[in-house]
């Protein structure tokens, strides 16, 4: 048996203080509860392999607990008789060693003994009770004596000096207690550091109507079946944007066959790009625009980019993939290219907006790989020569704000036209139909975006035509209003 209580408490004690972040923090009720109330942990398991646990028995029944049988034979005496105990640890006492034990540990690093020459550990005991616990292991938060601190940079260090403590660890809430704590515990007993800064606690799969998967119910979902049938991006996306902190994912294939539809989006639009003369942008920072249009779509990278960062930061998977979602098909795909398509087609500051437009391609490849990263790498080096692979890249750095003036001429340019294709809705009018439209602006401001705008709305509204009344003189509107 293990004693756990005197495992558990720097444990704890790390939760309590923020050593370690619990998120969401709604699970730390749970996990003092179970620390606060654990049992003597008997990890003597009749399995067919694992690490043999390291006790001795003598004819005498004594039992000695050693890291080998030198140091054992020393604690019996000469010409003691030992024998070892066939057993082998649990496997999560064995599990519990991995955030050292995978990077050279003891060997690379090796703990100071905590309880005396020989001596395993003074949390351990002995079969019968014959080594029994007699004092708390040193807390990382009290006397205990920290490692010393690593060289700076990699140049010689060991796997176990560059990597312990690691930064986060992402776990099923379902395995809190049977490995997360356990890492904890031992990670704090042998190294007298947490092993990592940030426990993240996410949902379970489950089949679409909320229930628990299970073969005898016959609802399982096969990943490789729908890797096969929609792209392994297309099922990584999905995971990703329904990962909400705290609850469980009802895996639903209608979501995956979406975001499949979302992959294809966005490679039509790289082709729609290439055949158009965009390609790789040779810029980090955001090129230099003139027009409204391509200062709106920089600062909206800069907005995307911002959402992104901080969800990030908040561990929001849900918000990361939102973001990036609705920016590469809303904002890009719909919006944007639709706005520069038939000034490609003329030619008319066709430079600028090339220039923009390979830029803004390149930030939603970059923002979108860790999420999709097969469709993003094929349509990085697909767009231009490049010097290394997409997961090499830079994350985005526009240089660049958001300009308000160019956001409200194009708010006010896509509000018209999807006023008007509601009213052809309303009235079923048939998309294929050209109309005349009569648009009266109530600004200066307004006005001057319609003329701006006719050949856009012309095309995109399906019209014939657009009238624009001649508007009598009134007082200034209020800032940062117009309606059409």
């Amino acid at each position: 048996y293990v004693d756990a209580k005197t495992l558990a408490q720097p444990a704890i004690e790390a939760v309590r203080s923020g050593a370690i972040k619990v998120v969401p923090q709604t699970w730390e009720k749970t996990y003092f509860n179970w620390m606060e109330n654990i049992q003597p942990w008997c990890v003597s398991r009749q399995l067919w392999w694992g690490h043999q646990i390291p006790a001795w028995f003598a004819d005498d029944g004594s039992v000695h607990v050693a890291e080998n049988e030198t140091e054992a034979q020393a604690l019996a005496g000469p010409g003691v008789t030992l024998t070892r105990d066939n057993d082998v640890l649990d496997t999560w006492f064995s599990s519990a060693l991995w955030p050292f034990g995978t990077l050279g540990w003891p060997e690379a690093q090796p703990s100071p003994p905590s309880g005396g020459e020989g001596r395993q550990s003074e949390a351990m005991t002995g079969r019968g009770g014959s080594e029994a616990a007699s004092q708390t292991p040193p807390s990382p938060f009290g006397a205990g004596a920290p490692l010393p601190s690593p060289p700076e940079g990699g140049e010689g260090r060991s796997l176990l000096s560059r990597h312990y403590p690691n930064d986060i660890l992402i776990s099923g809430f379902d395995i809190l207690f049977f490995w997360d704590a356990r890492m904890a515990m031992q990670g704090l007993h042998f190294m007298k550091e947490v092993p990592w800064k940030t426990l993240y606690l996410h949902g379970l799969v489950r089949a679409a109507d909320g229930s628990k998967m299970s073969k005898s119910k016959g609802n399982t979902v096969d990943p490789l079946g729908l890797i096969d049938q929609y792209g392994a991006d297309a099922l990584r996306f999905t995971l990703t944007a329904m990962e909400s902190q705290g609850r469980d994912i009802k895996l639903d294939e209608k979501r995956v066959e979406g975001y499949r539809n979302f992959a294809t989006k966005l490679w039509n639009a790289a082709r729609f790009c290439q055949s158009n003369g965009i390609g790789a942008s040779t810029t980090l920072a955001a090129p230099k625009a003139d027009i409204a249009v391509n200062r709106w779509i920089i600062g909206e990278v800069v907005e995307t980019l911002a959402k992104l960062d901080k969800a990030i930061a908040d561990l929001r998977y849900d918000a990361m993939a939102d973001a990036i979602y609705h920016f590469a098909w809303g904002t890009f795909c719909d919006q944007y290219l639709e706005e520069i398509k038939s000034n490609l087609q003329s030619g008319v500051d066709a430079d600028e907006h090339r220039n923009v437009a390979g830029w803004v391609l390149d930030q939603i490849l970059v923002m979108l790989h860790p999420f999709m990263p097969f469709i993003s790498e094929e349509l990085w080096h697909a767009l231009g020569a490049r010097e290394g692979d997409l997961i090499h890249a830079k994350w985005p750095d526009p240089q660049a704000g958001i300009d308000l003036d160019a956001r409200q001429r194009m708010t006010w340019s896509i509000a018209a036209n999807n006023a008007i294709w509601s009213a052809r809705s309303e009235i079923n009018v048939p998309p294929s139909a050209k109309l005349v439209a009569w648009a009266e602006a109530d600004s200066d401001k307004a006005e001057e975006v319609l003329v701006m705008q006719l050949d856009n709305l012309r095309r995109r509204a399906r019209l014939e035509a657009i009238h624009i009344p001649r508007r009598q003189p009134s007082s200034p509107p209020i800032a940062g209003t117009g309606t059409f």
